[in-house]
């Protein structure tokens, strides 16, 4: 798998700067006491939040600026430790098995449990029912780009040129692999995935010319193609994205491809309810502030603050949409 030693400046200064954050919150800002709790009213001990991913891509970063947040209105500190590997079921396993009393929780993606499933047995697959839904938190949608020495302007380009195409994606079973398999495949363009594990190798790939085009959330892209380092070729949302208005959805350009990421706060199933209720106030409050709004600003994220409900109401949709996506398509997206 390719691999690069630089990193985005854009992305290594949020992870910097986040992780500092939450050192100074640690060492004096708010009351710290040791991990797992203690007697008295929750939360007594630090809480942990775990990131199913590398550090520097949007779910490390979003994270970040959400522990830092709660870590202020909850009164203890919140260490995020990073436990990357495929696409996030090594870590949701971890979660899954921790004790349900609030003292470990995890943002998760949606794609581990709507694409993840569609590439492992049913007895791998992680199922949202072993955890409690805490929120919804925010919307990232995706963008494949290219390098400018491609030539590549649109999708339509890279079916004239005829050419075999290496895609970066940001894992096997992920929203990056899924809307640029559907894409290839109904262009009729031969192409072979290279997977990452999460945006900021791909996004380092891409820009080393180790892969022909990569598909990422636009948070992880943005700063490089506003930079004129990167192209972007198509948006798999709905509709086009504010953040970049002048980029026309796969759908546009004639490939109805619709894919999207999200992400939502969980706790092991079990979790009592005045922790839950006590997580959920911290973390509307977090979203409340100037801070947290600009961070979703800055990093092109769409909140999506919604009760648990609503979040498994939307997966439980997309992971029905894209199996029948690919059925129909005949695409396998196992490694």
């Amino acid at each position: 798998m390719p691999t690069s030693r630089t990193t985005p400046r854009r992305i290594l200064a949020g992870v910097l700067g986040a992780t500092a954050a939450i050192a100074l919150t640690a060492c004096g800002g708010v009351k710290t006491t040791s991990s797992g709790g203690g007697e008295g009213k929750y939360p007594t001990g630090n809480i942990e939040f775990s990131v199913g991913a590398s550090a520097g891509g949007s779910t490390d970063l979003i994270t970040r600026a959400l522990a830092q947040g709660m870590s202020k209105e909850l009164g203890v500190s919140a260490p995020v430790l990073n436990k990357p590997g495929a696409n996030g079921a090594l870590n949701a396993k971890e979660l899954q098995a921790a004790k349900p009393d609030g003292y470990k929780i995890a943002l998760q993606n949606a794609s581990l449990f709507t694409i993840t499933p569609l590439t492992v047995s049913e007895a791998e697959a992680t199922k949202i029912d072993s955890f409690d839904v805490i929120t919804g938190v925010s919307r990232d949608d995706y963008v494949m780009a290219t390098s400018t020495a491609s030539g590549y302007k649109n999708i339509k380009d890279m079916e004239k040129a005829g050419k075999a195409i290496r895609y970066g994606t940001t894992g096997v079973g992920t929203g990056a692999q899924l809307a640029s398999a559907l894409t290839f495949k109904t262009a009729g363009i031969e192409a072979t995935a290279v997977p990452f594990d999460g945006g900021a190798p791909a996004l380092t790939a891409l820009l080393g010319n180790q892969v022909d085009v990569s598909t990422m959330q636009i948070g992880e892209a943005i700063e490089n193609i506003k930079a004129g380092k990167l192209v972007p070729l198509a948006v798999f949302s709905e509709k086009r994205v504010p953040f970049l208005s002048d980029v026309p959805t796969a759908k546009e350009q004639g490939f109805d491809v619709l894919v999207t990421q999200y992400r939502f706060l969980t706790a092991p199933k079990g979790t009592p309810e005045d922790v839950k209720a006590r997580l959920l106030e911290a973390a509307k409050k977090t979203f409340a502030t100037p801070e947290y709004k600009k961070f979703n600003e800055d990093n092109s994220l769409t909140p999506m603050e919604v009760a648990p409900q609503e979040v498994l109401s939307s997966l439980q949709g997309d992971a029905t949409n894209y199996k029948g996506q690919l059925d129909k398509f005949g695409i396998s997206l196992a490694g």
